[in-house]
């Protein structure tokens, strides 16, 4: 598919996959109207961090690169699993990056003013636990200095920090940009507030999309923390009550609302973790329908899409998306996919009976 290497809201599309399996292309700004009165959207509120730091391997001199893909621990915000690469930089397509140089545990890495400590080497020599040396406040610090947006070949020139922040970015937690939060916009909120559509967020720490190693992709996505206020929690519940739809803004939204579920579709408020994936079979317990991007089969995105419709359909709405030339990656179009009502249906909540 074609990759989009800036974000253009101006002519975004939209493929609408209804649950009976119709579809519609439309102007992704036709999306305000697409919903009905009582529906409840929920939105990633995460902000993206400056998550790829160069340097150098202080034990041999060698050139490095660090992308920080994930928190170890919430009681420890400076230690991170990381991905980790050879010298070279975006414009190289992430599977044909050199090879980092052999790390053990004890390594060292200056990284700009931050300097870093291999804890261990995992299952693979791309894959570490890394801490970085000082306080909370100075690893932001030497983040907001010298680190960098993860980035792909797809686009070339570098970005900013702001290029892969959200209108409705807040805490900054992120590694990769919740990127269906892309195709919200202060019209469409306000469209959706006139129609009595509700609206609310979470925050979710969006992981990478891509590690170039198939053996580390298939791992993807790796555990992201999460917290649900008590104010969305009760939209949700309000929404159940009514029999409204629940409406996901990215796949980190479905990780999130189905991790924190009970049995019987109620959410639990709070901090969390999302582990393992959501894939084909999996019961979805409260979410209807999910706005993402464009996804290809196999990549970890596309396979929590199976939980959601059955892969007919899915091969179906991806002949749609590329004979309409829908763009892929973060930048790109969008796809509003309802779950097939044979895939999982939600028995009622003891509260709305």
């Amino acid at each position: 598919m074609i990759a989009a290497d800036r974000l253009d809201r101006t002519s975004a599309r939209l493929l609408l996959v209804e649950a009976d399996g119709t579809m519609r292309d439309l102007p992704r700004a036709h999306l305000g109207a697409l919903l009905d009165p009582g529906d409840l959207v929920v939105a990633n509120d995460a902000a993206t961090l400056p998550a790829s730091l160069h340097g150098t391997h202080l034990q041999c001199g060698n050139t490095i690169e660090i992308r920080l893909a994930g928190w170890l621990s919430p009681s420890a915000p400076v230690r991170f699993l990381v991905i980790v690469f050879g010298s070279g930089d975006h414009r190289t397509r992430t599977e044909d990056r050199l090879p980092p140089p052999a790390l053990s545990s004890g390594d060292r890495l200056q990284l700009g003013p931050l300097e870093a400590k291999v804890e261990r080497v995992l299952d693979h020599p791309r894959l570490v636990e890394l801490s970085f040396e000082g306080t909370r406040a100075a690893m932001f610090a030497g983040l907001a200095q010298h680190g960098r947006p993860i980035q792909y070949a797809h686009v070339p020139e570098p970005l900013a920090l702001w290029d892969v922040w959200t209108r409705i970015a807040a805490r900054p937690v992120a590694f990769e940009a919740p990127s269906a939060s892309f195709a919200l916009d202060w019209r469409t909120l306000q469209a959706w507030r006139r129609r009595e559509i509700g609206f609310a967020t979470l925050t979710h720490a969006a992981g990478i999309s891509s590690t170039g190693d198939p053996a580390l992709d298939s791992r993807l996505p790796f555990d992201e923390p999460y917290h649900i206020p008590e104010c969305t929690v009760a939209q949700i519940a309000q929404a159940q009550l009514r029999g409204s739809r629940i409406f996901a803004i990215g796949t980190s939204v479905v990780r999130a609302l189905e991790a924190a579920a009970n049995p019987d579709g109620s959410v639990r408020a709070g901090d969390g973790i999302a582990t393992g994936r959501i894939a084909r079979g999996t019961p979805l317990r409260v979410v209807d329908a999910v706005l993402t991007g464009v996804h290809q089969p196999g990549e970890s995105h596309f396979e929590l899409l199976r939980a959601f419709a059955d892969d007919g359909l899915l091969a179906s709405a991806s002949t749609a998306l590329t004979a309409c030339g829908y763009r892929a990656h973060e930048f790109g179009d969008s796809m509003l996919l309802n779950r097939q009502s044979l895939i999982y249906r939600r028995e009622p909540s003891p509260r709305a009976t």
